[in-house]
């Protein structure tokens, strides 16, 4: 089943991320973590779809999206900055592996935060405090941090910035998360551990949990295709 979905705002967050606002049909219910499918109604792209998480409020009164927008790449995301207010787009019903199944550490690449942010905010909103949660958010520079103060800014979230074709910046550092950073950062017992980004990254970031000693039942992924 699909929702059409009118859009209300789009504005910048970076550089190359945009902040999608729609009105929220009544009949429309998602949880944080979820994504859809979402087709943009042009000549051409109507039968093409790309899966984003919303971000906003699953009770309020619009679905938001944070969207990375890839201008080298033809199709849904070189064409989300040109979306106007008033056009309409198409979304599936909501799905996905990625929920909230308690405190623990969330791991992301680039735009794979999505998810994720939707999962904080909601437990912000709901414990007043992110205490019980860690942050490891790699991009490959700083002007590519999506909601960076708002995560610094977060009450009781431990964060972790890293790039990985930069030099080390003030409380950001310069390492791929690998084996090694994640035993410089994590405790491997009693959490769970979310990780979301490329395939490529997400299938590494496993391993080495793994073996640092992490159960598979604490891991919980989504990749980004």
């Amino acid at each position: 089943m699909s929702t059409l979905l009118t859009l209300e705002k789009n504005e910048p967050v970076t550089h190359d991320t945009r902040h999608l606002v729609f009105t929220k049909p009544e009949d429309f219910n998602f949880t944080p973590g979820e994504a859809v499918k979402m087709k943009i109604l042009r000549e051409g792209l109507r039968d093409e779809e790309r899966p984003f998480s919303p971000v906003s409020d699953p009770e309020g009164d619009t679905i938001e999206f944070i969207i990375k927008s890839y201008p080298d790449h033809n199709g849904v995301t070189k064409e989300i900055p040109t979306l106007r207010k008033g056009e309409m787009v198409e979304v599936s019903d909501p799905h996905g592996a990625i929920h909230d199944k308690g405190p623990g550490v969330f791991i992301a690449g680039g735009a794979g935060i999505t998810p994720f942010l939707g999962i904080l905010r909601e437990r912000l909103r709901q414990n007043g405090s992110l205490s019980d949660c860690t942050l490891i958010f790699s991009n490959k520079t700083e002007r590519d941090i999506i909601c960076r103060e708002e995560f610094e800014n977060a009450p009781g979230l431990r964060t972790v910035f890293t790039v990985t074709e930069e030099p080390d910046g003030e409380h950001v550092a310069h390492r791929p998360v690998d084996r090694d950073f994640l035993a410089d950062h994590i405790d491997p017992t009693g959490k769970h551990f979310y990780v979301c980004g490329p395939k490529p990254m997400i299938s590494d970031v496993v391993d080495d949990l793994k073996s640092l000693g992490v159960p598979e039942a604490r891991i919980v992924i989504e990749d980004l295709d």
